[in-house]
């Protein structure tokens, strides 16, 4: 095993950070031996730019309660401080020189965001600048990229993952909860706040609930 600290990387827009978020970063640092993940919230997801998103001063107190009490799981405010729309691949070269050889570093993704890699900027320098990690469902296909062949490692059988020096894709089904940030703030939306614990900390939905987040549907608002 690597002697460098692990550090797992995890962006999103996370509107609202929920327990499938949290379940992904708890099971894929157990998995990998990851020391810290860090959540990073977008200012605004290049590919999610047709829809609002909530302001970022919500979306990050929101995981300031999610992550509060484990120690394993911590915040950059690197996008969300930056005046203009960063892409991934910024991000990770941001974080490879300011880690440096001290520290292994993993991105994680979800399955959806796979299937759409070939759409983000500089997709194949992305993907061989740090190991990353496909979080998918059980039963879930998943793509497997010719220009990712000898890369990709398929976790989904074998379930102990050997990290080898060079940078590598693995997939992994070890999260079970599927949970849609669509459905929680339709329930905001509803004003259903006791059905909002089923899918985000009780903090969460407490927040979401004082401050009127997605009282107004994002969704809703949008007309072609």
């Amino acid at each position: 095993m690597s002697a460098k600290r692990r550090v797992a990387l995890y962006g999103g827009t996370f509107d609202p950070v929920h327990l499938g978020h949290l379940e992904v970063a708890r099971a894929v640092s157990q998995l990998f031996e990851i020391e810290k993940v860090l959540f990073i919230p977008a200012q605004v997801a290049p590919h999610k730019i047709a829809r609002p998103v909530t302001a970022p001063l919500h979306r990050y107190a929101m995981l300031v309660l999610a992550t509060q009490d484990d120690p394993r799981l911590a915040i950059s405010t690197f996008e969300i401080e930056a005046p203009d729309r960063r892409y991934t691949v910024d991000t990770l070269a941001h974080f490879v020189k300011l880690c440096g050889d001290k520290s292994e570093l993993f991105f994680i993704m979800g399955a959806d965001s796979w299937t759409e890699i070939k759409t983000w900027r500089d997709w194949t320098r992305l993907l061989s600048m740090v190991n990353h990690i496909v979080v998918t469902r059980p039963g879930y296909e998943v793509d497997d990229l010719n220009e990712m062949q000898g890369r990709i490692v398929d976790l989904r059988v074998n379930k102990s993952p050997v990290i080898e020096n060079d940078t590598k894709i693995y997939l992994t089904d070890v999260v079970m909860r599927d949970v849609s940030a669509t459905q929680i703030r339709s329930l905001a939306v509803e004003k259903r706040f006791r059905e909002l614990t089923q899918f985000v900390p009780e903090s969460i939905a407490n927040y979401i609930q004082k401050y009127g987040i997605y009282q107004e549907s994002n969704e809703a608002q949008f007309n072609c």
